[in-house]
C-alpha cells in the first residue's frame, strides 16, 4: 500500500513516517519545509517539497494515487494564529481543502486528520468526551474544526473515507520549541540552555500529555479502523504543568528554577480528553505513563545538547 503524510518531516509527522516505512508501506512525504527537517526523515520515505495549498501538492497526489493520506501538515502556533489569522486559514483551512480535493480527483481511499483538543475551547468538564459541543478559543482552533467539518462533508459529497483525531499535548523525542513545539519541548529548550523554566498563569492549568510514540500507533490503527469517526488520543489522564515540574525535576540533577509569568491569551486553562472510544474502535491504547515517556525525551535531550 502506498502511503502520503502531509507535513511528515515535522516532529509528529517524521514519526509516523518511521512507523509507516517499518510495516513496509511505500510512504510519500510532502512538507514544505518551513519548520520540517529532511534529517529527521527514514532514508526510505521519498520526499516532495512542496505547500499543502498549491498546485504541485495536488499534481502529487494525482500522480501518486496512495491509499491513504495523513494529513499532518499545519500551522500550528496558536499564538501566531492570533497575530496572523489570514495566515493561519491559509495553511489550515485552504490547505485541507486543496488536499481534500486533491484525494477525491486521485480516488485515494481515506484520509487521516490530525486534529486538536482545543476545538473545545475552556469547557467546565473534568474529562472530555467527543461528544462534547465545541467552542474554539483560537484562530488555530477555529481553523483545524474548519477542516474536520470540510473533512465531513467530502465524505458525505463525494464518499471520502475519514478517520479525524483530535490530539492531547504530544510530547517526545525530537520535538522543537518553536511551531508546534509544546511545554515539554520549550522546558527542555530552557533546560538545555541552563535557563528558567516560564510558567505562564499559575501552573495550575493541566494538559493532557499523550507521548508520540501511541500517537503514531493511535494513527497506524486508523488505516483500517475508524472510518467516520472522531476520536481522541490521549492518555486520559490531566496534569498540572506544576506537577510536570516536578517529575522533569526528578529526572535532572540540577536545581531548575521556575517562574511565573502572565498567562497568554488563547490558551485553555483544563484539557482531559476520555479515550475510552478510541480504545474499542481503534483497538488501541496508549502505552506509555507520562513518567515513562518524559524518561525517554529525557534522555534524547541529553543526546542532542
Amino acid at each position: 500500500m502506498k502511503m502520503v503524510v502531509t507535513g511528515g518531516a515535522g516532529f509528529i509527522g517524521s514519526h509516523l513516517v518511521n512507523g509507516l516505512v517499518n510495516q513496509g508501506y511505500e510512504v510519500h512525504v510532502i512538507d514544505n519545509l518551513t519548520t520540517g527537517d529532511p534529517g529527521r526523515l527514514h532514508s526510505e520515505a521519498i520526499l516532495h517539497v512542496a505547500d499543502v495549498n498549491s498546485q504541485q501538492t495536488t499534481a502529487y497526489i494525482s500522480v501518486l494515487k496512495p491509499d491513504v493520506v495523513f494529513h499532518l501538515a499545519a500551522q500550528a502556533d496558536v499564538q501566531r494564529s492570533i497575530k496572523e489569522p489570514l495566515l493561519d486559514a491559509d495553511a489550515n483551512v485552504m490547505g485541507t481543502l486543496n488536499i481534500l480535493d486533491a484525494c477525491r480527483r486521485a480516488g485515494v481511499r481515506k484520509i487521516v486528520f490530525a486534529s486538536t483538543s482545543g476545538v473545545y475551547g475552556d469547557l467546565e468538564r473534568s474529562q472530555l468526551t467527543e461528544e462534547e459541543p465545541v467552542n474554539p478559543i483560537s484562530f488555530y482552533a477555529l481553523s483545524k474544526l474548519a477542516g474536520e467539518q470540510y473533512i465531513r462533508l467530502y465524505h458525505r459529497f463525494f464518499g471520502l473515507q475519514y478517520t479525524i483525531l483530535r490530539y492531547g499535548n504530544v510530547y517526545g523525542p525530537g520535538q522543537t520549541a518553536k511551531g508546534e513545539g509544546g511545554v515539554v519541548a520549550v522546558f527542555g529548550d530552557r533546560l538545555r540552555q541552563g535557563a528558567p523554566l516560564h510558567i505562564y498563569g499559575d501552573g495550575q492549568q493541566t494538559r493532557d500529555f499523550i507521548y508520540v510514540k501511541d500517537v503514531v500507533e493511535a494513527n497506524l490503527a486508523s488505516i483500517l479502523y475508524g472510518d467516520g469517526y472522531v476520536l481522541h488520543v490521549s492518555s486520559g489522564t490531566g496534569c498540572t504543568v506544576n506537577s510536570l515540574v516536578d517529575l522533569i525535576s526528578r529526572l535532572h540533577p540540577d536545581r531548575i528554577d521556575v517562574h511565573y509569568l502572565p498567562a497568554k491569551n488563547g490558551d485553555i486553562l483544563h484539557s482531559c480528553l476520555n479515550n475510552e472510544k478510541t480504545r474499542e474502535i481503534l483497538r488501541w491504547r496508549p502505552l506509555f505513563s507520562l513518567e515513562e515517556g518524559l524518561e525517554e525525551t529525557y534522555r534524547h535531550w541529553l543526546r542532542t545538547s
